[in-house]
């Protein structure tokens, strides 16, 4: 339970952080830019042989901001760049991108964020159909951390819980 308190608390101080004009940082972008940039992200990821993970939420969101600041910890980083193509998809209040959200199996009445992983041919590998991130700032950064070890591709090599392989 104390550990819960200080990673609460760590995850709103990072949030609070930042200047008041990014309390709603723009991390995703014109909800009519999705199509086209998914379409990017899946070109990228088979010319990389990455996965794409697609992020669904909006820049209203707590726990969304608190997801990219996880995404781009020291210890998440490197794994999320060696392994993915990040596509932010903007979902509105829950009303736009529905389409893009359903084709992946992404209930978003479950909250935001909302996580899918497609392999780089874009098959769909994994859904959250749960919810498992929308409370993200009750949750500690490695749960993010064993979120991408575990979807990341294989390597030749490579075992399934190495970090940095």
């Amino acid at each position: 339970m104390k550990n819960a308190i200080i990673f609460a608390t760590a995850a709103l101080l990072a949030v609070c952080a930042f200047p008041a004009s990014s309390a709603s940082r723009d991390i995703y972008p014109d909800p009519s830019q999705a199509k086209a940039d998914l379409a990017a992200a899946l070109k990228t990821a088979a010319q990389t042989h990455k996965r794409v993970l697609i992020d669904f939420g909006g820049n209203w969101c707590g726990d969304c901001q608190v997801l990219d600041i996880y995404f781009h910890n020291p210890q998440n980083l490197p794994v999320l760049e060696a392994n993915f193509v990040l596509v932010h998809i903007n979902v509105g209040h829950m009303d736009i991108n529905e389409d893009i959200a359903g084709r992946y199996q992404v209930p978003l009445d479950r909250g935001v964020p909302a996580v899918a992983v497609l392999s780089d041919t874009g098959k769909l590998l994994f859904s959250q159909r749960g919810g498992e991130f929308a409370p993200m700032r009750r949750m500690d950064p490695s749960a993010v951390t064993s979120f991408l070890v575990r979807w990341k591709p294989a390597r030749a090599g490579c075992s399934a819980v190495m970090v940095n392989c």
